[in-house]
């Protein structure tokens, strides 16, 4: 749903420049949340995705609920599209990348193709998530359970953070909502607390999780925290005291 006229303008329509107002910053480093749901870290020419879950349409056809068949093409054309805008030197796949470990036998040749295309366009690694704990090996690039940037931890799984911890992760799909002028609009988002981020997740046939759903609660300062929410056409930050 488009965010209405009467929300305050963004800052930028394409976060990855030079507003401040979309830098996240996490143990000195800033990381700059895209319009497409990804996140780039500028310090280490670092693309990070989370959640592509490809082929989950045809995992959900073996189970009798027939979608279109073209999630797995939507999400890595979207993908295409950032990294040839951003030309990044890492990729980093934060888990959930494969909607089921059988996705790896079902993916269109053409689409293995183009996903191995994209792996060896820059210095790859594949997290393993719930969904995939065992990512193809045929694709590129190398699999860990969690990659550290700068002091700070990516993986798929928010985890319990020590008091010097900093963390980014997925798997959660975080969405909020936002009230204005009477209309309730409803986006994916961004959510970080200063010491804990955890991504929208990216995949074409994903959807959000509400950051006021109980797998949300104590993983984030509800006293100070903010959304990056993603509408159609821009990124808006709030303070969380305005979303739901």
């Amino acid at each position: 749903m488009p965010f209405s006229p009467k929300l305050p303008a963004p800052s930028s329509t394409r976060p990855w420049g030079l507003s401040k107002e979309h830098r996240i910053s996490l143990n000195g480093l800033d990381f700059i949340p895209d319009l497409s749901g990804a996140l780039f870290a500028p310090a280490f020419k670092a693309l990070l995705i989370a959640d592509l879950h490809l082929e989950k349409a045809s995992n959900m056809a073996r189970r009798g609920v027939h979608l279109p068949p073209y999630d797995t093409r939507a999400s890595l054309a979207q993908l295409e599209a950032v990294i040839a805008q951003i030309r990044p030197e890492q990729l980093i796949f934060l888990g959930d990348s494969f909607h089921d470990d059988g996705a790896r036998e079902r993916i269109d040749v053409e689409d293995l193709a183009r996903l191995r295309r994209i792996s060896e366009s820059a210095a790859t690694v594949w997290i393993t998530g719930n969904h995939d704990p065992h990512p193809p090996t045929d694709i590129g690039g190398r699999i860990a359970d969690h990659v550290v940037l700068g002091g700070v931890t990516l993986r798929h799984e928010p985890a319990q953070l020590g008091e010097e911890d900093f963390e980014i992760s997925g798997h959660l799909h975080p969405g909020s909502a936002v009230s204005q002028r009477g209309k309730r609009i409803h986006c994916k988002c961004f959510i970080a607390d200063g010491r804990r981020l955890i991504m929208p997740a990216f995949g074409s046939f994903t959807g959000a999780l509400s950051i006021s759903a109980p797998p949300f609660r104590g993983l984030y300062d509800e006293r100070n925290f903010h959304v990056w929410m993603l509408s159609q056409r821009a990124i808006y930050k709030f303070p969380g005291k305005r979303v739901s």
